[in-house]
């Protein structure tokens, strides 16, 4: 699954591995999580620093295995937020 649509992986990176991790299929492609705008809903293993940060340093969802068709599942909630409201 190398380089596919659904799987990237840049060791090259000076953050690879950005999470802490033993999985040597560590995905990059959402290396910027899309699930981040969703706060609470995101479902991820997340936590809020004092200052109201989601810090995301404990999740691995969008770099798993089955994270891409997570994070595609939820697309609409995504596509909610960015909806403009009339108004």
């Amino acid at each position: 699954m190398k380089n596919s649509h659904a799987f990237f992986q840049n060791r090259e990176c000076e953050y690879y591995p950005c999470h802490k991790t033993k999985n040597e299929n560590f995905n990059c492609l959402f290396c910027f999580c899309p699930l981040y705008a969703l706060g609470d809903q995101c479902g991820g293993n997340f936590a809020y620093t004092e200052k109201g940060i989601k810090d995301c340093s404990g999740c691995l969802i969008p770099h798993s295995a089955g994270g891409y068709d997570y994070v595609l599942s939820k697309f609409s909630q995504i596509a909610e937020l960015a909806r403009k409201k009339e108004g």
